[in-house]
């Protein structure tokens, strides 16, 4: 008997464990400013709070599939940035901190990438020298979210018009 329950709880053990091998390598802000500028590659920021139903919709839908978690891993550095954060973060020799407005306030970073419309959640995208390029609103399904992904990345938004990129789009999910 004390094998057979050893033997379930292995199992389940590694059945835990090769679940939470892939998942999205979550930087800070500034980890992921550091980390570019060593070695400089797209930046990608997921703009949430903790009481928005489809940001944790999008964790466990999106941010889950092995396709986008891989694509996500290897070409951009990954950000989580809380719209409602309350610590400072300095960037571009600004410090960004937490405005108080009604009973809930908000990050001027994540106002300032969003361009002043508080939606979420978002998804911020900026270039290797970490000019913002984009900032696409709502959740976004797996499907889309890889088309945007492929778009923002290798500057292919550069190359064509969002039209023609999606229409010649081949997705891996």
């Amino acid at each position: 008997m004390r094998k057979f329950i050893f033997i379930i709880v292995a199992l389940v053990s590694l059945s835990v464990t090769a679940q939470n091998q892939n998942k999205i390598e979550w930087l800070s802000f500034e980890e992921a400013m550091e980390k570019n500028e060593k070695e400089p590659k797209p930046i990608l920021i997921d703009i949430y709070t903790d009481w928005c139903g489809w940001c944790k919709k999008m964790d466990n839908t999106t941010y889950k599939n092995d396709v986008i978690v891989n694509y996500i891993n290897e070409n951009y550095y990954p950000v989580k940035l809380n719209g409602e954060d309350r610590n400072d973060i300095s960037f571009q020799g600004k410090t960004f901190t937490y405005k108080a407005q009604g009973r809930r306030g908000y990050h001027e970073l994540a106002a300032a990438l969003m361009k002043g419309k508080l939606s979420y959640p978002s998804t911020a995208f900026m270039n290797k020298d970490k000019q913002l390029l984009q900032n696409v609103p709502g959740y976004m399904a797996e499907r889309k979210f890889e088309k945007v992904l492929a778009f923002f990345n290798d500057e292919n938004y550069k190359k064509t018009s969002w039209k023609d990129f999606e229409k010649n789009f081949k997705s891996s999910i």
